[in-house]
């Protein structure tokens, strides 16, 4: 049976289907399809994946770098303490400050577009600058020029610091005027004294050129402002501001927002007062031109507490004045510059026999004319023959002779004991950079004449602080306090934090100081019978004084032996001595002895304690001292 029309249709339509099929190289439509939708599907998951990393696993990661180029952290400095006298008076405060800068890549690029753009404006980086410098010289006299602004506009560098210690208010004026000059926040430290008690306060500064953000802070230099550095700085803050992008030196005005307040130092109260630190300074000052001395150191010290008023260098360096910030001018000789005292060092021999007993204030002593101490032979300051002197005579005359006498009774073992005591040889803990032992030479390395020289002065060294120690300890009833400049630390929010209590050291009875301490208010004494003291300049009308010459000789540096000409010229002294209020200490260095200021502080002393005296109001001594023999006949 032959087939239907519709068979024969279905029949040539599979054999061309499969004739087709069987060519090379030819797809079907279906194929094609497939495929497409595979390398779709393919796509999306791998989208899929993608966003599902970056949205669950890199989302913080991503957000917090997206907002980092769009932000900066600003450091906010914090306001360093101030340091004030005992009564409050500033002495070291800081103001806030601004440094300008300018982005000198973005200013280039702002206005070479700006000039493509308005090329009739006549306005382009050459013009912008030019009268960038002159707005800001005009407003800114004595701390740039026009020429020094130019300059630091065409450095081939995309940012410079153009000025500092610009007032806030000016600042406003020129970054509004020209908003591509930038303006950060400073501190700056002002020193309302110049050099009044520069030597103990120090200098605070900051360098621009410290890629430390702590440049931000003011820091220490020299003096306090360096040793309670970590007290006065505080801890600086931060604050995040939004930045064009692609410029992270540009801070968009209003998006500021403080994360972390900046935390204000500690305020320091010294033990100084300002006014007699000012005297002081002056009346040294004024003593060592007349002198002709190469320098001089003084010291005001409680005779109870320790505490120090003024504390002194005849020449220091203005804070306020860089010229001055020299080696020589900022070196604090009364603690940094040990030397060899001379018979002011007495006092630790009279200290000694009259504690263990083998001599009395009024005991005659017989003291030759030479004493042989090893191969060395030993004279004093004047030519005698064999005399009589009272013990009390020995160190009111300052024989070295009787002294060494003495000191022989005592033993050099008890006798380096009374070093000790006396903290010869130890640091003071006053907390000032650069502080000196002093030295005292080890007991193993002492020969035949070693205790020859230590008795009177000679062989050890101290500083003008640890000599007015000794005298502390004395006119402190054998109570010797180590001595201190730091009062108390305020904190921001009015706390007082007293500082630690100072270290002390029971010396000797209060019997055995009040002996001494009498004793040498013969030095002073004067008479027409031949037993007036070394010092009767020293004496202050109405006022017992004690107190001890002192001259020692210095090491000529070309010989490296003593020299008969270069002295160290001291005085110690008590006022008043029958109820110390004050210690003194003075030192001259190398004055010319033949000149009457040259040869003696002891006038120094009276000018100073004259003035505390009258500073102070201290009462009248209710007797005068009395006059008691030095020489026995």
């Amino acid at each position: 049976m032959a087939p239907g029309r519709g068979e024969q249709r279905r029949r040539t339509y599979t054999a061309r289907v499969r004739q087709a099929a069987g060519r090379p190289g030819v797809a079907t439509g279906k194929g094609r399809y497939v495929a497409v939708r595979v390398i779709l599907v393919a796509v999306l998951v791998v989208a899929g994946l993608r966003l599902v990393q970056v949205q669950g696993f890199q989302a913080e990661a991503l957000s917090a770098k997206a907002e980092s180029q769009r932000t900066t952290t600003i450091t906010i400095p914090a306001q360093r303490g101030s340091i004030v006298d005992r009564n409050g008076v500033k002495l070291a405060f800081s103001v806030e400050t601004r440094a300008l800068s300018v982005n000198l890549k973005l200013m280039r690029k702002t206005w070479s577009d700006y000039a493509v753009k308005h090329p009739t404006s006549g306005q382009n980086f050459e013009t912008r600058a030019a009268a960038a410098a002159k707005f800001m010289a005009a407003k800114l006299p004595g701390k740039t020029t026009e020429t020094e602004l130019l300059a630091d506009f065409h450095k081939n560098q995309d940012f410079t610091y153009l000025v500092d210690g610009v007032e806030p208010s000016v600042s406003e004026e020129i970054t509004k005027a020209f908003p591509e000059i930038g303006s950060e926040t400073r501190s700056a430290r002002e020193y309302p004294g110049d050099d009044l008690a520069s030597n103990v306060v120090g200098l605070a500064n900051w360098r621009m050129d410290d890629p430390d953000v702590s440049k931000h802070n003011l820091h220490g230099i020299d003096g306090l402002e360096l040793t309670r550095d970590a007290d006065l700085a505080g801890t600086p803050g931060q604050m995040v501001a939004d930045t064009p992008e692609g410029n992270d030196s540009v801070v968009i005005p209003g998006t500021e927002r403080e994360s972390q307040p900046a935390t204000p130092g500690n305020n320091l109260e010294l033990t100084l007062d300002s006014d007699v630190q000012y005297a002081l300074q002056s009346q040294l000052s004024d003593y060592v031109k007349q002198s002709h001395a190469k320098g001089g150191s003084a010291v005001i010290m409680d005779a109870k507490t320790g505490e120090i008023y003024a504390l002194a260098d005849d020449r220091t360096f203005n804070p306020n004045d860089p010229s001055t910030y020299t080696a020589d001018l900022m070196n604090d000789q009364a603690v940094t510059t040990p030397y060899e005292p001379g018979s002011v060092n007495k006092i630790i021999t009279a200290t000694a026999a009259i504690d263990t007993g083998v001599t009395t204030p009024e005991s005659v002593n017989v003291v030759p004319g030479t004493l042989k101490v090893a191969d060395h032979t030993v004279h004093d300051a004047w030519t005698h023959g064999t005399v009589n002197y009272t013990t009390t005579g020995i160190f009111a005359k300052s024989s070295n002779i009787g002294t060494l006498l003495l000191a022989q009774k005592v033993g050099p073992d008890k006798y380096l004991d009374y070093l000790k005591k006396f903290g010869v040889g130890q640091s003071t803990g006053l907390g000032l950079p650069g502080e000196s032992r002093g030295y005292v030479p080890a007991r193993s390395t002492w020969t035949g004449t070693t205790f020859g020289n230590l008795p009177i002065g000679q062989g050890l060294s101290m500083t003008v602080v640890q000599m007015a120690g000794m005298y502390q300890a004395i006119a402190n009833n054998g109570l010797r306090v180590e001595p201190r400049i730091v009062k108390d630390e305020v904190k921001p929010d009015g706390t007082v934090v007293p500082e630690p209590a100072p270290q002390t050291t029971q010396v000797v009875s209060p019997q055995t100081a009040t002996t001494v301490r009498n004793m040498l208010r013969a030095v002073t004494q004067s008479t027409k019978d031949g037993n007036s003291g070394t010092a009767p300049t020293a004496a202050l009308e109405g006022y017992q004084i004690s107190g001890k010459t002192g001259t020692g000789q210095q090491v000529n540096p070309a010989t490296g032996a003593y020299s008969d000409s270069l002295y160290n010229i001291t005085f110690a002294g008590i006022l008043p001595a029958d109820n110390p209020r004050f210690v003194v200490g003075i030192r001259l260095d190398a004055p010319d002895t033949t000149l009457p200021a040259g040869h003696s502080a002891a006038p120094l002393f009276h000018d100073i304690a004259s003035y505390l005296t009258q500073r102070y109001q201290i009462p009248l001594s209710p007797t005068a001292s009395p006059v008691v023999p030095l020489v026995v006949p």
